[in-house]
């Protein structure tokens, strides 16, 4: 047997965690950042545990399978760059992170277009956008805000957002009008049939 593994089995054993919890653990280099579940593939982690998965346990999340991306997990998708005016400052801002439809096709979902997606994030707001809609204006998961990571507090550390500017229809609304389904703080995704 591996030493190290034994030794780690032997401190979660001692420190009361259950089988089914150290199953529902994400296989993450680091903290899972981000959530996806619902109809997506396999799966990196297990379902969710009351006891250790307070704040979607509270928020009424529920799922037997998820994939969780840690930072490095989306930074290592491929990336776009947008440049949004933002209604924050009205100013036009840059983002960087991988396409929305490739995180989820990196957690072994395949919607159509009719599939629906709700957006969690982190304050309670959770938005339904359509997968068409996902596609239309290219949604990313931004990562980076003027180049650097966006810190938990402020939009971040994830934002499901687009260039609102680049399309007619968003860009003829008043600003504070165009980002009502992009959640910052964005932590989960549950991917619905269609």
């Amino acid at each position: 047997m591996n030493k190290r593994h034994f030794l780690a089995a032997t401190v979660l054993a001692q420190a009361g965690l259950s089988s089914r919890a150290q199953a529902a653990a994400p296989k993450t280099a680091s903290p899972a950042l981000l959530t996806v579940t619902g109809a997506i593939g396999k799966g990196n982690r297990g379902p969710l545990d009351p006891a250790l998965d307070q704040m979607m346990a509270k928020l009424k999340i529920r799922f037997d399978k998820a994939h969780a991306f840690d930072f490095a997990g989306l930074t290592g998708l491929p990336a776009v760059s947008i440049r949004p005016t933002l209604e924050y400052d009205n100013q036009v801002h840059a983002l960087r992170g991988p396409l929305l439809a490739d995180v989820l096709r990196a957690a072994g979902a395949a919607p159509g277009d009719a599939a629906p997606l709700q957006l969690r994030a982190v304050d309670g707001y959770a938005p339904m956008i359509s997968m068409a809609d996902v596609r239309r204006y290219r949604f990313i998961v931004a990562t980076h805000l003027d180049g650097r990571p966006m810190p938990l507090g402020g939009l971040g550390p994830l934002w499901a957002v687009y260039d609102a500017d680049r399309y007619a229809d968003m860009a003829a609304k008043k600003v504070n009008e165009r980002f009502a389904q992009c959640p910052w703080g964005l932590f989960h995704i549950e991917v619905g049939a269609g």
